[in-house]
């Protein structure tokens, strides 16, 4: 265990230096007339791929970012447990997003943070390094229906991006031996920018997390990056172990490059639309504020966007490619008619089950000082420990039924405008249904649909000596959508996830958190829980469990879908190859092209996908074979999952009492037990994240 302290060490960082003395970074004079490519969102994958493309010295990239450079804050961003204790949410390096408010979350409004600077969210969240199963990948890839290029996003062609982006280091024996950590060296990369190992110091209770999910009948993963990411296991995430700091795309990928003239980086400048010719972009606008000159720089091949969820889409729609009812209601002249921009929103919805503990947390030692003065191997502790739960583990034998019930309301929910906001849109309406296809023919498999997910960072209910179980859905069949309100590219879009608008989520969420009361009243986790603090005793029923849960749910901080890779005919926006239908030289290369919701958190997923965009990118303009031609058929997901990973009914394992009485049908229609209550602008601790003075993004 190193004995420096982390916040010492960071000096290495030159958080003193100027922001100009790296030659990538720019002031906005000196901004050339064009570029190669000009990137939208200097965040994870942004910076991935200008790293990428400039490889090749005669390419010219331009990345443009609204947030800052983030050297004021490097040791908020570069220690680990800073962001639990002292993380950048509600802070300059957070957009602040906020949703509609929420139906069937009693009208609530909820925050949703979203990264805001150079790395984007990669430089505030949890670090949190969980890839999809294969299932779920080759589902997205034969979603395609065949359009070219469909095989780049098979499991298999994805599996070697994720790992070319890695530098896979295990942990070390004694966190081995502490946290029961099992993994498989073949599964990871050695030689990519990104490092992907485990903390220095590991509490001792985390030991206790797989073995008391055996207990309970949720296996134990050997390998859950290797296309199995079911079970229980101990999660990787993105730490450097030579110095235990967070691991993120601009250390990774940015930092460590030689001067490269090819490529310069502006920070503080919002991207606020594009311009098109004849089906073209180019030139790009962007301002450092509402109030600021809008200035524009020309585009000599490609306009990359990687605003993520919230912004890819709203460039679009301010540039006049979207929905023509929304462009026209918005005063933005429309260029492309394209109505899915902005729909099939999806995203992980959490809670927590909180219990008192004897045991030691990240919480006590923090509050006992020994996270800024101990050692950099203890300031490197973050939560790690998760399970993905599936349907059986759940509902037990009442599985089937609940799959059953989710098939035939396909067509009536298709129909509804409240479960489908697309459907006066045939293209969207039909997207939807390939979306609430494909995760009910998941439903049945070993994929999680809950994830727990074991927080020992302190709780608003219990304090620093409390530990939490979270419960996050993980395949929503409600689905949402965004759409700006004017043309003022800075004002921010309506965003309206939809949350628990379909009933099905509401009976998993409720399992779930069911599930982490269990695993808490379990050996040998018991043994250090004292007392559970929330929900508490008094909630027993099915009723009492959704009447909590409307109250406290928010988001696990995983939006994506808004810009989705479908058919034209389904809603799409892009194409396999990431170009936006309709225009010759735009793409959206970011979280928001996934069309369904992993069983996972979207940071892994994420730099494979941007990866394969790199590649897919030089192919078509450096020559030699894209992804897609080295990967020429992806593995049939239905024969996957009946011969892999079909989830066994647990004979004699029943649902609770309460659960089977309403069975008979459940999903006629929805939930109408409403709670009311205020609505809520900001939270002061979100969902999920910590509570005890910071906040970060799982």
């Amino acid at each position: 265990m190193r004995k420096t302290s982390l916040s010492a060490a960071l000096l290495l960082s030159s958080v003193s230096a100027s922001h100009f003395d790296r030659r990538e970074y720019i002031p906005v004079d000196q901004v050339q007339p064009s570029y190669d490519f000009v990137i939208a969102g200097g965040g994870l994958a942004g910076l991935v791929i200008a790293a990428r493309l400039t490889e090749d010295a005669n390419t010219t990239v331009l990345v443009i970012e609204a947030g800052e450079a983030g050297d004021d804050v490097r040791s908020r961003i570069d220690i680990p447990s800073e962001a639990y204790f002292n993380g950048l949410l509600y802070t300059k390096y957070d957009w602040q997003y906020i949703t509609e408010p929420q139906v069937q979350l009693g009208n609530r409004n909820i925050p949703w943070p979203r990264g805001k600077g150079i790395g984007g969210s990669t430089a505030v969240n949890g670090m949190y390094m969980v890839r999809p199963s294969a299932l779920e990948v080759d589902t997205w890839s034969h979603m395609q229906n065949g359009q070219p290029g469909a095989t780049a996003w098979s499991w298999d062609s994805l599996f070697k991006a994720m790992k070319k982006s890695e530098k896979f280091t295990p942990p070390t024996p004694e966190v081995q031996a502490a946290g029961n950590i099992l993994y498989d060296e073949s599964s990871h990369g050695t030689s990519g920018p990104l490092h992907y190992s485990y903390p220095g110091y590991i509490l001792p209770i985390v030991g206790d997390w797989t073995q008391t999910l055996s207990m309970i009948g949720v296996p134990v993963s050997p390998d859950a990056n290797g296309g199995s990411g079911w079970g229980a296991f101990i999660a990787a995430s993105s730490i450097n172990p030579t110095n235990y700091t967070r691991s993120y795309s601009r250390s990774a990928y940015i930092d460590p490059l030689p001067p490269r003239p090819n490529l310069h980086i502006l920070f503080n400048n919002t991207v606020t639309k594009f311009f098109t010719e004849n089906g073209r972009a180019t030139r790009v606008e962007f301002a450092q504020d509402g109030f600021a000159q809008r200035r524009t720089v020309g585009v000599n091949k490609e306009v990359l966007l990687n605003g993520g969820a919230i912004g890819s889409p709203n460039i679009l729609m301010q540039s006049g490619v979207g929905p023509r009812d929304v462009l026209e209601k918005a005063g933005v002249p429309v260029v492309v008619d394209l109505p899915g921009v902005g729909q099939h929103m999806q995203d992980h919805l959490s809670t927590q089950v909180v219990f008192k503990t004897n045991a030691e947390t990240a919480a006590t030692i923090h509050n006992s000082g020994g996270m800024t003065s101990g050692s950099s191997a203890v300031q490197s502790f973050i939560n790690s420990a998760i399970a993905y739960t599936n349907i059986t583990d759940l509902l037990g034998d009442w599985a089937p039924t609940l799959h059953q019930q989710i098939t035939a309301n396909l067509t009536a929910y298709s129909n509804d405008p409240v479960m489908n906001p697309g459907v006066n849109y045939p293209t969207v309406k039909a997207g939807y249904d390939a979306i609430y296809k494909a995760n009910s023919d998941m439903l049945m498999t070993q994929i999680g649909q809950v994830e727990l997910l074991f927080s020992l960072t302190g709780t608003v209910e219990g304090g620093a000596q409390s530990f939490a179980i979270q419960a996050a859905l993980q395949h929503p069949f409600s689905q949402g959508r965004l759409y700006i309100r004017n043309n003022n590219p800075f004002d921010y879009p309506a965003i309206d996830p939809g949350y628990l608008n379909h009933p099905a989520d509401l009976h998993m969420m409720r399992e779930g958190l069911k599930l982490a009361r269990k695993l808490g009243q379990t050996e040998p986790l018991s043994k250090s829980a004292t007392e559970e603090v929330a929900p508490g005793p008094s909630v027993q029923t099915d009723a009492d469990w959704e009447a909590w849960l409307r109250t406290k749910v928010g988001t696990e901080y995983h939006p994506s879908c808004t810009c989705a890779m479908l058919p034209l005919d389904q809603g799409g926006v892009v194409d396999p190859n990431l170009k936006v239908f309709g225009l010759s030289n735009v793409r959206v290369t970011d979280s928001s092209i996934y069309p369904i919701q992993f069983a996972a958190h979207l940071m892994a997923p994420t730099y494979g996908l941007a990866e394969q965009a790199a590649d897919i990118i030089r192919a078509q303009y450096n020559g030699g074979p894209s992804p897609a031609d080295l990967q020429t058929a992806t593995a049939d997901p239905q024969t996957r999952s009946k011969t892999e990973t079909t989830a066994p009914i647990r004979t004699g394992t029943a649902a609770p009492a309460a659960t089977q009485s309403q069975s008979s049908g459940a999903l006629s229609g929805l939930a109408s037990n409403m709670i009311g209550g205020e609505t809520l602008v900001l939270l002061t601790a979100v969902v999920g994240a910590v509570v005890m003075g910071g906040g970060m993004l799982l």
